[in-house]
Parts: C-alpha cells; structure tokens; sequence
C-alpha cells in the first residue's frame, strides 16, 4: 500500500531546498541539498523507489486545514495562500510544481504548518480590530511552527509516558523562526506567531512583535515606505539588528565571552522575548507539565535553554540544567525531581510530514 512505502520529502524554505527519502519506520535513508527546483527532475531517477511525496508548506491559507492530497483544484487554491506568506510559499510551490512534473504518477501530500493552530480558541485566534475586519479581510490568528510542534508533542508524551492528550505543556520553537505554543491534552490552545510568521519572539533576522505605532511613526514622520519597513522587519532585524554583527547565537554566545556589549544585548533581549513568551502561553493552561525546546537553537545553544529557564523560576522551571550540551535523542535535560521538567526534542518535521503524508493517504 501507499502508506506503506518510501516516502519522499520536499522540504522548501525561503532560501534552501531539502529533498529526504524515508522508509517506512520513518528513518531518513537519503539527504539531498539543491539549489533550485529544477535540479528535482535530475535528482529523481538517482533515488530509491519512493510510493508518496510530502510536501512543507508554511502557510495553507483559510481553507486547508489538515495535510491534503494536491489535484489541479487544491494546486489553483494554493496560491492565495502565497500571499500571506511571501518569503515561504512561492518557493514551496516551485517545488511543488516541479516535483509533480518529475512524479506525475505519484500522489502528492501537502503538509501544513498552519494545521497543528487550525482550532485554536476564538479568543486565542482574533486581532482586536474593528467589527467586521476579520470576515471582509480574512484576518486570524493563524500560527506556525505546527510540523515541528507535532512531532515535539509526540516525543514529549513518548518521553515523558503519558498519552498526548492528557498534556499540559508550553513548545518553544527556537531557531531561524521562533515561536511558542501552549498544547492543553494534546490541542494548540495559544501562540506566538499570529497572521504571518512576524508575530511574536525576536528571531534570527525578524523583529518579533514591535509596537505597531512605531511603524506607523515611521512612515509618517520618516517616510518609510512599506517595502522599507518590509525588508527591515523580516532582513535586518532579531539578532542581526541588535548584534550588528550575526544573526548565530553560537557566534553572539562567543563574543559574549569577549566582552561584546551589542552581542550581550542581543542575546538578553531574545532570551528576554522567549521567557515572556513561554509565561504567556502557560497563562492558556491549567497547570504546567513540561516546558520543551526544539528547533536548532532550541536543541544546539544550551546557552539559550539555561538563561530562559533561569528566569522562569514564578513558573516553577529549575534554575540549572543538566544533560548533554546537544542532544541527539529528546531528553529531559531538569534535574531529577524539578517542579516542571525541562525537554529538548531535536526537531523533527520531516519525519512528522512523512507520518502526516502516509496518514492522508491512508483515510483518503
């Protein structure tokens, strides 16, 4: 059966195209790095015999809700949803397009960051902006990150010995995009990210959430236009802005230790951003089962993972952490018998969308 192949992996970001192959226990077999889309078509005939593609797709827009086998309708449908993610979807598309071009004869998955977010609660989900904004714009909180929040909760209940959906816990995804969840029995209930993947934490190179009069300051005193202010919040700002020097927080950790103030301030305002983010979604839940790290940041700068927890102390989250510096395997990294457990689940969205890709075709 379908379900039960290989499954082929595209995975498209705004400047890097990922193409894995996984069998059917879910171990990656092949790896592959391309530098366009069109270099699938001479990619294919060297791979294993894959039965599925699955595709990453940032942004499903207002309709797609769950991952989806990809027909000429769904592929039209799609492109409303370029809209709203601009620096994700177009290239995923590409991708998209080229992959069923060199596959034609194998069914497509498109797996959604979005869907993990899609029953979020009215009050988690709506901007407050005039009546009626939200219907004639479409505005919503829509949330991302949900392939990686899907397999942390996953490994997090397997780690932890309790089914998902009996879960009270905060995600925190850390990496290029940063974001943090609340999962109550095993349902996003609240995040960070909102509309687009601008909202919320500071990130490597995008601003988080800023005061939206600054901006509109901006324009009207300055004359920033909004391609300007486009470029500055997603390019040139989060880490990179405030270091003036890297957007790494392995490099901003070492020139810490040399005494760069910039790199110091860097680092305090986005570990800053995450605790507040972290309380913030524990303030959607009744009671705290674990706080979990993903994402490269997340797994890889334990640096990071001490100064948040540290300062969570109010929420019961140890003030040292123990374990390897760099997990390979989710481990829980508190200190036997810590209030609240601290995990680290090394990030996992390609398996998720191999597990999500053979799930749509088997209920197809």
């Amino acid at each position: 059966m379908t379900e039960d192949g290989a499954v082929l992996v595209v995975d498209a970001g705004s400047a890097s195209l990922h193409v894995s192959v996984l069998d059917r226990a879910g171990t990656v077999v092949r790896t592959h790095d391309l530098s366009a889309p069109d270099e699938l078509a001479e990619l294919v005939p060297r791979l294993p015999p894959v039965t599925a593609v699955g595709h990453r797709l940032v942004h499903g827009g207002p309709e797609l809700t769950a991952p989806v086998r990809v027909d000429d309708t769904v592929r039209a449908g799609l492109d409303a949803a370029a809209r709203l993610a601009p620096l994700h979807v177009p290239p995923a598309l590409a991708a998209l397009d080229a992959a069923r071009t060199a596959l034609p004869d194998l069914p497509h998955v498109v797996c959604l960051d979005t869907a993990f977010h899609a029953e979020l609660p009215a009050a988690a989900r709506s901007y407050p902006l005039p009546h009626g904004w939200d219907t004639r714009y479409g505005l919503r909180r829509y949330g991302f990150h949900g392939l990686s929040y899907a397999w942390a909760l996953r490994q997090t209940a397997a780690l932890l010995h309790r089914p998902a959906d009996d879960l009270q816990v905060v995600l925190a995804h850390l990496g290029g995009g940063c974001s943090a969840c609340a999962v109550r029995d095993g349902h996003s209930v609240d995040t960070t990210m909102g509309f687009t993947p601008l909202e919320g934490l500071a990130m490597s190179r995008r601003s988080g959430s800023v005061d939206p009069g600054l901006l509109l300051w901006l324009q009207t005193e300055h004359g920033l236009s909004a391609a300007e202010l486009a470029d500055a919040l997603q390019h040139r700002s989060g880490l990179l802005g405030l270091s003036g020097s890297s957007d790494d927080t392995r490099d901003l950790v070492r020139a810490r230790t040399r005494g760069d103030r910039a790199a110091e301030l860097a680092l305090a305002v986005f570990t800053h951003r995450v605790r507040a983010g972290v309380a913030a979604m524990a303030a959607s839940l009744d009671r705290l089962d674990a706080v979990v790290f993903t994402g490269e940041i997340g797994t890889d700068q334990p640096e990071v993972r001490v100064e948040v927890s540290a300062g969570l102390r109010v929420l019961g989250l140890p003030r040292t952490l123990s374990g390897p510096a760099e997990p390979v395997e989710p481990t829980i990294v508190s200190p036997t018998g810590a209030r609240v457990p601290v995990l680290v689940v090394p990030t996992g969205e390609i398996q998720q969308i191999a597990i999500e890709t053979r799930t749509a075709l088997a209920h197809r």
